[in-house]
C-alpha cells in the first residue's frame, strides 16, 4: 500500500531503467542463482547485467531484439534464460525472498515483476 512513509523505499528513479535490480533486491537475489559450472573457461558474463536485461524483458514486455545496446546481448540474456528456466532456478520457493524484500507479499501487494508474464505457476 502506498503512504508516505514507504514512497521513498519504493522510489525507483534513480535506477537507469525501473526494471532494474536495486543493491537490496540483489543481495537477496544473488544467493539464489547457481554458481558457473565447474571446468572449462572461467564465467565472463556479468550475471547482475544479465538479470537486468531479463528483468527489463519481463517487465516491458518488449522483444527480445528491442533490448537496449547497454545491456548485454539479446543472445547471452536469452540463454541464461533458458538454463535458469531448465534448472527450476525461478520456482516459487526460491522467489519468497525476492517478494520479502520487494515488499509484494500479503493482500494488499503489488504486482511481481519476476512472475507478472507467467500465470500458470504459483505466486509468491
Amino acid at each position: 500500500m502506498w503512504t508516505t512513509e514507504n514512497r521513498a523505499r519504493y522510489n525507483r528513479d534513480p535506477l537507469r531503467y525501473p526494471s532494474d535490480v536495486t543493491e537490496e533486491e540483489w543481495t537477496e537475489i544473488a544467493p539464489l542463482i547457481p554458481p558457473a559450472r565447474r571446468g572449462g573457461r572461467k564465467r565472463t558474463v556479468n550475471i547482475r547485467a544479465v538479470l537486468k536485461g531479463l528483468m527489463y524483458v519481463l517487465s516491458t514486455g518488449c522483444q527480445w531484439r528491442s533490448i537496449p545496446k547497454d545491456l548485454p546481448p539479446r543472445s547471452t540474456i536469452f540463454h541464461y534464460f533458458g538454463v535458469w528456466e531448465a534448472d527450476g532456478t525461478p520456482e516459487a520457493d526460491s522467489c519468497r525472498p525476492v517478494c520479502e524484500v520487494s515488499g509484494t507479499k500479503g493482500p494488499d501487494r503489488q504486482p511481481d515483476r519476476l512472475y507478472h508474464r507467467q500465470p500458470e505457476r504459483e505466486k509468491c
